[in-house]
C-alpha cells in the first residue's frame, strides 16, 4: 500500500505547473473560483501547495485562456515552464481578440515578478490558433448529458497549443488545422526545447469539442532510475 493523506484543497492536475525547484503557477480564475474552495482564503490555498507540493513560491497569474470555462481557466491552456526561470505564454498579437488582455494581464504579472530562487522570467510567446469555432456538424456530433455545460455552434473553442505533453526527448503537441499558426507552435517548441523531437498530433481539434487537449489527458510517469 502507498501512504495516503487528507487533503482539504480541490484542483485538478491542469490547475498547477511547477518547475521543480521551488516555484508554482496556477491562475486565481481556477483555485479562487468558488466553485472548488469557496471556504479557503488564497493564503490558505498557497500554503496548502507549498506544503503538499514542495514549492516555496506561488506565482498566480489572473485568468486562463479565453474560453476555458469547463476549467474556468486551468494554467496548463495558459502558461508553463520549459524549465526554471523560462515560460512558455499562450499569446495574441491581435488587440480585438478577447485573448488579447488576459495574455497581457498575464504577461505583465510574470514580468514583473521572480521565482523561488530570485530569476527574472525569459517570457516565450506561444501565439494560440485561429481563432477557432465549433461548426453546426461538430456541435451536432456530440452527445450531451443533462448535467454537462452545452456545446453549440459558433462557441469558441479553447485551443493552445501550451496544452503539450513533455516526453523523454520528445514534445507532443497538439494541431488543430490552422497551417499558419500549428507551423509557428512546431518552430517556437523546436526552439525552446532543443533537445527534443516536436512531434504534431494532427486532428487535436477533435479533443478540444469535448474540453481540453493533449495534457490534460496524459499523465507523466518519471523513467525508472531518473
Amino acid at each position: 500500500m502507498y501512504p495516503r493523506f487528507y487533503n482539504s484543497i480541490i484542483l485538478e492536475g491542469g490547475s498547477i505547473h511547477v518547475d521543480g525547484e521551488g516555484t508554482c503557477l496556477t491562475t486565481e480564475e481556477c483555485l479562487l473560483n468558488k466553485n472548488r474552495n469557496p471556504n479557503m482564503t488564497r493564503e490558505e490555498i498557497e500554503d496548502e501547495l507549498k506544503m503538499y507540493l514542495g514549492v516555496q513560491k506561488v506565482i498566480w497569474l489572473p485568468r486562463g485562456l479565453f474560453g476555458d470555462d469547463d476549467t474556468n481557466g486551468h494554467i496548463d491552456n495558459m502558461c508553463c515552464f520549459v524549465r526554471p526561470g523560462v515560460v512558455l505564454l499562450s499569446w495574441t498579437d491581435d488587440k480585438k481578440d478577447d485573448q488579447y488582455e488576459r495574455s497581457k494581464e498575464a504577461f505583465d504579472v510574470l514580468t514583473n515578478s521572480t521565482d523561488a530562487n530570485g530569476r527574472k522570467f525569459q517570457i516565450i510567446k506561444l501565439h494560440v490558433p485561429g481563432p477557432l469555432y465549433m461548426t453546426e456538424e461538430e456541435a451536432a456530433g456530440l452527445s450531451h448529458d443533462d448535467d454537462g455545460k452545452p456545446r453549440t455552434a459558433g462557441t469558441r473553442l479553447a485551443a493552445s497549443y501550451v496544452n503539450f505533453y513533455i516526453a523523454n526527448r520528445g514534445i507532443i503537441v497538439p494541431q488543430f488545422g490552422d497551417k499558419k499558426w500549428d507551423d509557428e507552435a512546431i518552430r517556437v517548441l523546436s526552439q525552446a526545447f532543443p533537445n527534443h523531437e516536436v512531434a504534431g498530433i494532427e486532428g487535436a481539434r477533435e479533443i478540444v469539442l469535448g474540453g481540453g487537449n493533449i495534457h490534460c489527458i496524459t499523465q507523466q510517469q518519471p523513467a525508472a532510475g531518473l
